[in-house]
């Protein structure tokens, strides 16, 4: 906790209890010595018995050190949930020998009857009092009345989603668009004021030309374009398929990847690396670490977080496409390109995130497109899950990918796979390990994520439309 300075220090009352909720202490910054004081008490001998003499006290005083940095437990204590159930007549009575298991149990152990027992899914995430400051009654002029309740006048929630404009297309939709929508056009005509931006259009028309399927990060990898603009210059050139095997891609508009068997080499692949503590290494021994994990999860005792700098439709009419601010450290060129291997898998090159969202043109490697073109010329029906392919091929890329994934890390850290045989390489089936959106954390001057917070890059782009 002291080498995190975002950190508050817990304190549990009941340690062993893991339904202890902690009391938090706050960090304080301070300038106070540590002393280390000793009282030495030495006694006088009595000369007449009926005198009472007081002994000789002595302080001795050195200072340790200086101390820079104290906890305060200022907040009050949370709710205590206790395993406990309430009999008939009112006796409380323990349950932690019945739902703790301390040691290795029999099956008898799981398939008794107890009573049940729910404990709360969550705290309070605030310690401190705060005060509510009220408005008073407004006190209106004889005659007043009020308005009638409407949806213009009612205070939501939360602030209404930005539109941006995206059509959405499921794989059961009989028809596809062939233009945008009006008002899509309309956003982008507001914001596209610069010679930058027009230039970028230009470059993305160029690119649906050439490929008719995209997904966001291959078009970030290709073009350098602010990622506020391009929220709005998608939808302006393509629309979103929700679900079958072009999922989450971005399909030029007039273009059904459905009718067309050619479309097969444009279906997504998602892709996670495998790991397993039974083939010698842990999730933590990977070198793709993870960006986040459910275990790290501090939100009720973090005091610091950081703020996303929002920008305004007057921030994208001023030019934030390609020219960047002003002190950049890259160049104008490719300030927001990202690295090809965001979307790109290349052969003996680890992928920068443990999920990744691949189409299957972007394999490069002959032995995944051996197993892509094994159906070419003989496609007959485009089925949801397989898309044009044969059944199973997303299988079979993804144990392929995962056996050479394998060795790249074995050639990196041998000593993870030391107990390992080399009988078990091709039967190796590890647990799928939930996968990040994509954040070049190896790219200390990366500025924008491609994704905005979410765990899945699929439900991001689609909280960022509807």
């Amino acid at each position: 906790i002291y080498a995190d300075p975002a950190k508050r220090l817990e304190l549990y009352f009941r340690p062993k209890d893991p339904y202890c909720h902690p009391v938090c202490a706050n960090r304080f910054p301070t300038s106070t010595m540590l002393l280390k004081v000793r009282r030495r008490t030495k006694k006088k001998q009595r000369l007449d018995t009926d005198e009472q003499i007081q002994p000789e006290v002595q302080f001795e005083m050195e200072i340790l050190g200086i101390v820079t940095t104290v906890y305060k437990f200022q907040g009050m204590s949370d709710f205590q949930y206790l395993a406990m159930h309430s009999g008939p007549d009112g006796k409380q009575t323990s349950m932690y020998d019945k739902v703790l298991m301390l040691k290795p149990e029999k099956e008898d152990f799981f398939n008794r009857e107890l009573p049940l027992y729910i404990p709360p899914p969550i705290f309070s995430r605030l310690d401190t009092p705060i005060d509510y400051f009220y408005r008073p009654d407004i006190q209106h002029r004889e005659g007043y009345n009020n308005p009638q309740v409407s949806g213009e006048n009612l205070i939501g929630l939360s602030r209404a989603r930005r539109p941006h404009n995206a059509i959405f297309v499921n794989f059961d939709d009989e028809e596809i668009p062939t233009k945008p929508l009006d008002a899509a056009v309309q956003t982008w005509k507001k914001v596209c004021t610069n010679s930058v931006d027009k230039k970028v259009e230009e470059e993305l028309r160029k690119l649906f030309e050439v490929r008719p399927v995209w997904s966001r990060n291959a078009v970030k990898a290709n073009i350098s374009v602010h990622p506020d603009k391009l929220k709005l210059l998608l939808p302006y050139l393509a629309y979103y398929m929700l679900t079958g095997p072009w999922r989450s891609l971005w399909v030029r508009f007039g273009y059904d990847p459905r009718k067309h068997p050619e479309a097969k080499i444009y279906q997504v692949l998602d892709f996670r690396i495998r790991c397993g503590m039974k083939y010698g290494y842990a999730p933590n021994d990977m070198p793709v670490k993870a960006k986040r994990s459910t275990y790290n999860y501090s939100l009720p005792i973090t005091v610091k977080k950081q703020v996303s700098h929002t920008v305004s439709v007057h921030d994208l009419k001023q030019g934030l496409g390609t020219s960047g601010a002003s002190g950049a450290k890259k160049p104008a060129s490719s300030r927001y390109k990202l690295k090809e291997s965001i979307y790109i898998f290349q052969e003996g090159a680890l992928p920068p995130y443990r999920q990744m969202f691949y189409q299957l043109c972007d394999l490069n490697v002959e032995s995944l497109q051996k197993i892509i073109r094994r159906n070419d010329g003989a496609e007959s029906e485009c089925t949801e899950r397989d898309g044009w392919c044969l059944p199973k091929t997303s299988d079979d890329l993804r144990d392929t990918m995962s056996l050479m994934i394998k060795q790249i890390i074995r050639s990196t850290r041998p000593a993870l796979f030391s107990n390992t045989t080399s009988s078990e390489d091709g039967k190796e089936q590890m647990a799928y390990e939930s996968g990040e959106d994509e954040e070049d954390e190896e790219e200390e001057e990366e500025d924008f994520k491609p994704s905005d917070g979410s765990e899945n890059e699929m439900e991001t782009e689609i909280l960022d439309y509807v």
